[in-house]
């Protein structure tokens, strides 16, 4: 059966494309070389990476026109994948709610299963003032999505990723969020932390790049040191992804 990953959440500018640039680099260290979509009718980001050929979903017939029937389209790709396939789809903030009531009105995620798919809702929660957004993205896509594994990546670029209750600072493993939602949470992949004036800014470039970090361990753009880094946070990332399991 095929992988399918989707990934989800409200809140922009959190880190979606680039936890979607992971799992596809994730697939690619493995041998496999994943099917990669890309849904946002506003920054392809995701669609920049010359690495995944990914195919950029068009969704309308303007720039940022949204039509959810244009989701078929993917919908029919996804459901036609063979037995060892692994798919990865980038979804924008912007088509966030278009994409849950379309999955929602047609039971995307049964008919996708039913055809032997084995399928991921991948979200994010960061830390500092989005955090309480990113939280309620989690809450709406749980809600809204009641199948389907979910995966919680915790970016804490912005800041700790703590909960604020009556009995003090809780972690999300700690949180009611995760209790709420437990049965469901397949895997929690928590991003290194990182100094932001130099692994941060190398991880920066290379992203503003759209390189992939085997491209820029090995690029003459960066240095001996960058690189070194690069490879370093990799490891430590890529490690973090094999733990879950997929």
């Amino acid at each position: 059966m095929a992988q399918i990953h989707f990934t989800l959440q409200g809140k922009g500018g959190v880190g979606k494309s680039f936890i979607s640039a992971l799992l596809a680099q994730h697939f690619l260290s493995r041998g496999i070389t994943p099917h990669c979509f890309d849904t946002d009718p506003v920054n392809q980001t995701f669609g920049g990476y010359a690495a995944f050929s990914t195919h950029v979903v068009r969704l309308g017939e303007k720039e940022g026109e949204i039509n959810p029937r244009n989701f078929d389209v993917l919908m029919q790709a996804l459901l036609v994948l063979p037995d060892d396939a692994v798919a990865v789809v980038d979804n924008g903030a912007a088509t966030f709610m278009p994409l849950i009531a379309y999955m929602i009105e047609a039971d995307i995620i049964e008919v996708l299963e039913d055809a032997g798919h084995t399928v991921f809702l991948h979200t994010v929660l960061t830390g500092g003032q989005a955090l309480h957004d990113t939280a309620q993205g989690l809450v709406n896509l749980a809600k809204a999505i009641p199948n389907g594994a979910i995966v919680v990546w915790l970016n804490e670029y912005f800041g700790q990723i703590l909960i604020e209750s009556d009995k003090g600072s809780l972690t999300f493993e700690q949180s009611p969020f995760f209790a709420r939602f437990k049965a469901r949470i397949a895997a929690i992949i928590q991003l290194p932390a990182v100094p932001p004036q130099t692994t941060g800014e190398d991880i920066k470039r290379m992203t503003s790049a759209r390189l992939t970090f085997a491209e820029a361990s090995t690029s003459e753009a960066f240095g001996i040191v960058e690189r070194s880094r690069l490879r370093k946070v990799w490891g430590q990332i890529n490690g973090r992804i094999s733990a879950a399991n997929f």
